[in-house]
């Protein structure tokens, strides 16, 4: 598959999900992206067997690449590692903090040797800090940054349903090495990037972090409602289907209310007459809205919701999902056949995207073998 990373080699000492993602993106792109995993093979391909015995986040993660099995303790695979660094221009490692460096394969010393190589070190908490060496994993992640308390029920927080803290570490990495890449056609010198699973979460955290730090308020845990503006959330019409509704400005309450509602004078009621009354007000709010849609279903209320041209989602089910309009798909191989997954976000213009198979684990161990000797 061409690409606007054709001719671009990326090396990795990847496992789990965050440098995954990140390389997944550059394989895509075009780049030759190689997997180095240990002889049990990355832990990520026994998170589940759902996908004809192969793990679902190994499968997605994991197209396009080449699988090369190597023991960087043993002198002669190390020794190949250090051959293939040698020609890459990207080299992005997450292993355990300090353990790349104790290998021999730490980034400073990489970039020393190699002017034009580009490093990516991703951690779960930095690379300093008094918790730089703990270990990290998402749901911890969600912990510690406070976006788990934030998130669920009011009488309970919450996980954010996929591993965001890694895949927000992956963009990060991502989206940092590309700029790498874009710097280096200028100056013709690599650099080196680190990220950290905290430090993408901390960041997404920024609004209730100012929020807090300014006003000294723990924002409360909502559910599926927005914390800060009315009606943003969902409501349940009477056959029990549940629809979420999204007003931005005054402009939108008032058309809510006059052909949603049928309600004209609820838009000028002292209670409800801008968005801080209304969020002042929402038990109130809330009981006048659920007043109105009970005596319709779902589709009757989503109806009078497209006429007026108000934004609303319905909440939906992974069933639903699956069968939604707007759901690109494409084929991937994989050991076990071909998967359909969703396709690409990027979607380019006047182009058609053909992934490359996810390996099968050492499938490519002899031929980088013989290429590199």
């Amino acid at each position: 598959m061409s690409g606007p990373l054709d001719g671009i080699l990326v090396v990795t000492l990847e496992q789990a999900v965050a440098a995954p993602f990140c390389t997944s993106r550059l394989a895509d792109a075009g780049a030759r992206v190689i997997k180095i995993e240990r002889r049990e093979g990355d832990f990520a391909r026994e998170y589940d067997h759902a996908i004809r015995g192969e793990s679902a986040y190994f499968i997605w993660l994991n197209r396009g690449k080449q699988s090369l099995v190597l023991d960087i303790k043993d002198p002669a695979d190390a020794a190949l590692l250090t051959r293939l660094i040698s020609r890459a221009d990207v080299f992005v490692q997450n292993l355990a903090p300090g353990a790349a460096t104790r290998a021999g394969f730490g980034s400073d010393s990489l970039r020393s040797r190699h002017s034009r190589l580009i490093t990516c070190d991703i951690s779960g908490y930095g690379e300093d800090g008094p918790l730089h060496d703990m270990k990290a994993y998402d749901l911890l992640i969600q912990c510690e940054t406070g976006l788990a308390g934030i998130t669920g029920s009011a009488e309970a927080p919450g996980r954010v349903g996929v591993s965001i803290a890694d895949l927000c570490c992956g963009m990060n990495a991502h989206g940092a090495i590309l700029q790498a890449l874009y710097e280096r056609e200028r100056t013709g010198k690599g650099k080196g990037v680190a990220t950290s699973l905290f430090a993408a979460l901390a960041d997404w955290m920024t609004v209730p972090l100012l929020h807090y730090d300014h006003t000294g308020a723990q924002p409360k845990r909502v559910g599926l409602n927005h914390p800060s503006i009315a009606p943003y959330g969902a409501y349940t019409a009477g056959d029990g289907k549940q629809v979420v509704i999204a007003i931005q400005n005054e402009r939108e309450w008032k058309v809510l209310c006059e052909k949603v509602f049928l309600n004209a004078g609820m838009a000028v009621d002292p209670r409800f007459d801008s968005n801080v009354h209304r969020c002042e007000n929402r038990p109130a709010l809330d009981q006048e809205i659920n007043a109105v849609i009970a005596g319709l279903t779902g589709e009757g209320f989503i109806a009078r919701l497209r006429a007026a041209d108000i934004a609303y989602g319905a909440v939906n089910a992974v069933a639903d999902l699956s069968r939604h309009p707007q759901l690109r798909r494409m084929d991937v191989g994989t050991p076990s056949g071909s998967v359909s997954m969703p396709a690409s976000p990027w979607n380019w213009r006047g182009e058609t995207i053909a992934p490359r198979p996810v390996p099968a684990l050492g499938e490519h161990s002899a031929a980088i073998r013989a290429e590199f000797k």
